[in-house]
């Protein structure tokens, strides 16, 4: 049978063109671990891969080698003696059978970022960035009844849309429904997909099945770093693997979630591609954050923007 007759979403003809692509985590925390199957389909199609993620670490108690104001290198034999450290644990899963880095980008305003994403991608000639949203509050336009945890989702998004020298740069969410507990209506965002798709930048969707090679080494990855860090697991990446073995309902892996209601469901396990200069161009607020250089100023912002916005939507619930 030809490939030729498969119905492929259009984000695969730009990873098919991508030679050099820095995966990014764009939330932040765990956010990269949801881009990891995205990573093994990647390097199996012999595709040079750079993975970094917006870090909650400590990163300046460790010995991580600095590479700028905003921009470390961890490697699996970096130290650090932090209770909360996934980037690392991440690196030291991986040397098992590649010993690569994982960049790490500090907590910081759009400036340092920016200066920071220009640095890797120049490092190493990305032709492709692809931001990965553990979650789908980066859709968020900022007129929502809630937008989830914007901070880290916009200084990326806002970093990314500056950045010059990439030629492709792309947004990739997985974990639809998960962002409920943070106050967001997923009809809102459905509402969004559908501007997205007006403007030409939906790239489509596809999911994950539990008998990929690519979700089983995310289930590997997420496991060992859990393992390491039993206090603080994935809620985000354990809901999704949950939903791609089956679960369905108020199903809790994790201590972590004991005194929420869950929705696991099937839609957890799809991935939404989008071209993120479309997202960054659709976000009523994201110019407003372009000088920043403290993730404080970028909290006041968007509180300010959400303050003098005159018509911020009601609640909505998908009506199924």
């Amino acid at each position: 049978m030809s490939p030729g007759i498969f119905l492929l979403p259009p984000i695969f003809h730009k990873l098919e063109q991508a030679q050099t692509i820095l995966l990014v985590g764009a939330g932040g925390g765990f956010d990269l671990f949801c881009g990891l199957p995205l990573y093994f389909a990647l390097r199996a199609q012999g595709k040079h891969v750079v993975l970094a993620n917006l870090s909650f670490s400590s990163l300046d108690l460790s010995n991580a080698r600095l590479l700028g104001e905003a921009l470390y290198e961890v490697r699996a034999q970096t130290q650090a003696d932090l209770r909360y450290f996934p980037e690392l644990h991440l690196a030291r899963w991986l040397a098992q059978t590649d010993a690569v880095p994982v960049y790490a980008f500090a907590r910081t305003g759009v400036q340092p970022l920016l200066r920071a994403y220009q640095q890797l991608t120049e490092l190493y000639g990305v032709d492709t960035v692809i931001l990965i949203d553990g979650g789908t509050d980066s859709l968020m336009r900022g007129d929502e009844a809630g937008l989830g945890t914007p901070e880290e989702d916009a200084v990326s998004l806002a970093a990314v849309q500056m950045l010059t020298g990439v030629s492709q740069k792309l947004l990739v969410c997985l974990g639809f429904g998960v962002d409920t507990f943070h106050g967001v209506a997923h009809a809102q965002y459905l509402e969004a997909v559908a501007a997205l798709t007006r403007m030409g930048a939906y790239l489509g969707t596809w999911s994950l099945t539990p008998d990929m090679p690519e979700v089983q080494q995310y289930r590997q990855a997420l496991s060992f770093v859990h393992d390491r860090m039993p206090d603080c697991p994935s809620i985000v990446s354990s809901s999704i693997l949950d939903a791609v073995e089956g679960q369905f309902g108020n199903h809790h892996s994790t201590l972590s979630t004991g005194d929420s209601e869950l929705f696991i469901n099937p839609l957890m396990g799809l991935y939404w591609a989008f071209d993120a200069m479309s997202v960054a161009e659709r976000n009523l607020y994201l110019e407003r954050l372009r000088g920043t250089t403290s993730l404080g100023e970028v909290t006041h912002l968007i509180a300010a923007f959400r303050e003098e916005w005159p018509d911020i939507k009601s609640w909505e619930s998908i009506p199924l």
